[in-house]
């Protein structure tokens, strides 16, 4: 896939990026950003990229942060943080230690990638996702609903977000 293909599946995507991780081909950034104009694609992208152990080339990571100046997908990352910020909780508390490691990456990740951007959108959705989790807004009240999130979790899903504007 060098080049935008809409019907990309969230598998092909997630195939797709594991090979890029792993074998740096010459058109990284091309197929970053082909991957990153899609839903299917994105999604793909970021639960390889934000889930696995790679060791990411800084010439990788500076492609990906160039991708996502394109293509930001700001919703995606916002909720990528949510909702790692609360598996982390989930798998604390039943002594999944190896699982919560695995959700912090995820949300350190994440946080990097939402630092490299820092636009006004993804401020924008990061404050309603942020009010939403602490009951002051409904944008994303039936995200939070959907995935059952306690008080602890959308305390701490809140508190992630705003951390992200504190520096």
């Amino acid at each position: 896939m060098n080049s935008f293909d809409a019907s990309i599946t969230f598998e092909q995507a997630i195939a797709l990026t594991q090979t890029l991780l792993t074998q740096p081909p010459l058109e990284f950034g091309g197929q970053v950003r082909a991957l990153l104009q899609t839903a299917n694609g994105a999604r793909g992208f970021f639960v390889t990229y934000l889930t696995q152990a790679w060791e990411i080339d800084p010439d990788q990571e500076a492609e990906i942060v160039a991708a996502l100046q394109l293509y930001p997908q700001a919703e995606l990352l916002v909720k990528n943080l949510a909702m790692s910020t609360a598996m982390a909780i989930a798998h604390s508390r039943n002594g999944n230690l190896e699982q919560a490691a695995g959700s912090e990456q995820v949300q350190q990740r994440t946080r990097k990638l939402i630092a490299h951007l820092q636009t006004p959108e993804l401020q924008i959705i990061a404050q309603q996702m942020a009010e939403s989790a602490l009951g002051n807004d409904l944008t994303y009240a039936d995200f939070l609903q959907k995935w059952g999130y306690d008080p602890e979790q959308r305390q701490a899903i809140a508190a992630a977000l705003d951390q992200l504007w504190a520096n």
